[in-house]
């Protein structure tokens, strides 16, 4: 097996991309939002960051923190909002020989992708990503009528117009008069 470093910058800013162990056919994010939001509560309050932005899919979710300047520890953070968010819901999942042993959850993929931001462009590309992602995977045309996402946060600040990203081909029926 490969061994993975992970780049470690105190007070950094990093793009994370967490998976549900099983993809396929499951809602369990979106089905648990309130559940997955007080796991982030709870875990911001014991060890602080800021979401700059953050979009939940079904099997799926994407994150842009800031950390604190002293700070690198991201992987506690993940470990602890995934423990309490698995803690929270009902154990009903498929779980594998070895998760069994070790006494897991089946829940979540063990690994998570990070990326460690490295400038303001990099940012924006991650910050775009992250609130076009639902219209990406076809959950819907605009990225306005997707609920688990920070974007209408953005749209408040000024960041993004209410109409940003629509999917290629898709017909804006307010626009149309209809």
């Amino acid at each position: 097996m490969r061994t993975y470093t992970r780049a470690r910058v105190p007070g950094a800013m990093y793009f994370f991309t967490v998976n549900l162990a099983e993809r396929q056919g499951n809602d369990l994010l979106t089905r648990h939002a309130d559940a997955l939001r007080e796991a982030f509560r709870m875990t911001r309050q014991a060890h602080p960051f800021i979401v700059e932005a953050a979009v939940v899919l079904p099997e799926h979710l994407h994150c842009l923190w800031m950390l604190p300047s002293s700070d690198n520890d991201f992987s506690r953070r993940w470990r602890l909002i995934k423990a309490r968010f698995s803690r929270s819901i009902p154990a009903n999942e498929r779980t594998s020989p070895s998760r069994r042993r070790k006494g897991e959850r089946g829940i979540w993929q063990r690994r998570y992708w990070e990326h460690l931001i490295r400038d303001d462009r990099d940012f924006q590309r991650h910050f775009d990503y992250i609130h076009f992602n639902p219209v990406k995977h076809g959950h819907l045309a605009h990225v306005a009528d997707w609920s688990y996402s920070s974007f209408h946060r953005h749209v408040v600040r000024g960041v993004y117009p209410m109409d940003w990203a629509v999917a290629p081909g898709a017909i804006d029926l307010v626009s149309a008069g209809e």
